[in-house]
């Protein structure tokens, strides 16, 4: 082994013990022991510190024998983290991750499978297509679903006005002559959707709802077909046509919220987080803003975004843990959390009871008012959401190729056709590589 080699190695074991060491915030101020349960999250810290510690007070009460240790984590390093951690053999007994980043640990033989751990009426707490969503390939259940989002369409009522329109699209067949007409009247644009590769799975969860199966049973490409290829021609003619901001091959979803924070834009897929934020950073804009259902396909299926939690498989607690995530997502606890996060709960009793919280609320301004609105129509379509895109191991690699596709087809490069089957080719390369 030559020196340079060597002091790589050691570089690289010295940034994965200071890793290990100075990860996140613990809200118990005593030190980490044996007994201490170590529990992850993502962004929660300060803002919900007092939310967290009353848990894990009550939790610790009722089982002095595992009591949590929790730690916060910025969104951006807990891939990174809790990889360095799996490596270094101190990976939390419980972490809060997406779904993403659930399926990239699962891929390395990281996560437990939790089916023995649960009791037997587990699933009937949750919603039923959010719980499936806590499934990989194999149906092996790898996930406890915690908080919810869904994206709503908000609407510049000025915009739609001037257009001469009575009311936004609600399915995607109908966005074509949308975008034209707002454009023709206004000048501005219809929409924005990201076609970034590591961005935004907006465009991709379309496809799903335009009818598309993206991958077949052996997780080979499935959308070479008449339906792909009308999705594929779809965005590829609104770009080349000039329906779409010349931003959506090259700038994320938050170019498109500043468009719509600026006017640019007549309809903006977000939902009530953002609306408040708007009615701070763009009031003007905020008041001529309308809260409706999301855009769908035919069947009127709306996308859903899952935070879950997830068991590490070198936990040595692993069934405290499950206790813990059952408890912590139990209709009491998340009721309390979706209201002071503005979040959606993936618990059933939750959901009654923060659709009875909304129901009951009286705004006392037109901005409470907004947002109570937003947050109820959130809660009603939660009724015909799943997760459309499944968090499978290298559903990333087949956005990205799909968008870099897309992209090329965009700018004219290849026909929508040549895009469709040269994304379908680059899958099909990479996943008999991984799934031979």
């Amino acid at each position: 082994m030559t020196v340079l080699r060597i002091r790589r190695k050691i570089f690289f074991l010295a940034l994965v013990v200071v890793g290990a060491a100075s990860i996140g915030w613990g809200c118990r101020p005593k030190q980490d022991s044996a007994a201490d349960m170590q529990f992850w999250t993502l962004e929660l810290a300060p803002k919900f510190n007092p939310y967290m510690k009353g848990v894990i007070t009550n939790w610790d009460r009722d089982n002095p024998d595992a009591p949590v240790r929790w730690t916060d984590l910025p969104w951006g390093s807990v891939e990174r983290k809790l990889l360095a951690a799996v490596f270094a053999r101190t990976a939390p007994d419980l972490v809060n991750l997406n779904p993403l980043f659930t399926a990239n640990l699962a891929s390395k033989g990281g996560v437990r499978d939790l089916t023995s751990l649960l009791p037997a009426d587990a699933a009937e707490r949750y919603l039923p297509s959010v719980w499936e969503s806590g499934q990989d390939f194999k149906g092996e259940q790898i996930a406890i679903p915690w908080y919810l989002t869904v994206r709503l369409s908000l609407v510049n009522q000025q915009l739609l006005q001037q257009a001469g329109l009575e009311a936004p699209p609600r399915r995607w067949k109908d966005i074509p002559a949308y975008a034209r007409r707002i454009h023709e009247r206004t000048g501005r644009y219809g929409l924005f959707v990201t076609v970034v590769p590591d961005d935004s799975a907006e465009l991709l969860e379309s496809m799903v709802q335009m009818g598309v199966t993206l991958l077949d049973s052996r997780k080979r490409a499935a959308f070479a077909t008449p339906k792909g290829r009308r999705a594929f021609a779809f965005w590829t003619d609104l770009y080349r046509q000039g329906l779409l901001p010349r931003e959506v091959i090259s700038q994320g979803q938050s170019r498109g919220i500043e468009l719509y924070q600026s006017g640019e834009l007549a309809m903006l897929a977000s939902g009530a987080k953002n609306l408040a934020s708007m009615q701070r950073n763009a009031p003007a804009v905020a008041k001529v803003t309308q809260s409706y259902p999301p855009l769908t396909g035919a069947d009127g299926t709306a996308n859903v975004a899952v935070m879950t939690l997830v068991v590490p498989r070198q936990s040595q607690r692993q069934q405290e843990a499950v206790d813990f995530a059952l408890f912590l997502t139990n209709g009491d606890n998340q009721a309390r959390f979706a209201q002071e996060a503005k979040v959606l709960p993936s618990s059933l009793q939750a959901l009654k009871q923060v659709q009875m919280a909304i129901n009951a609320e009286q705004p006392k301004s037109r901005e409470a008012a907004q947002i109570r609105a937003a947050r109820s129509l959130s809660s009603k379509t939660l009724e015909r959401a799943r997760v459309l895109v499944p968090a499978w191991p290298g559903v990333k690699r087949l956005q990205s190729i799909i968008y870099t596709q897309l992209q090329r087809a965009m700018l004219g490069q290849i026909s929508s056709d040549e895009a469709v089957d040269e994304a379908a080719s680059q899958w099909n390369i990479y996943a008999e590589a991984r799934w031979p």
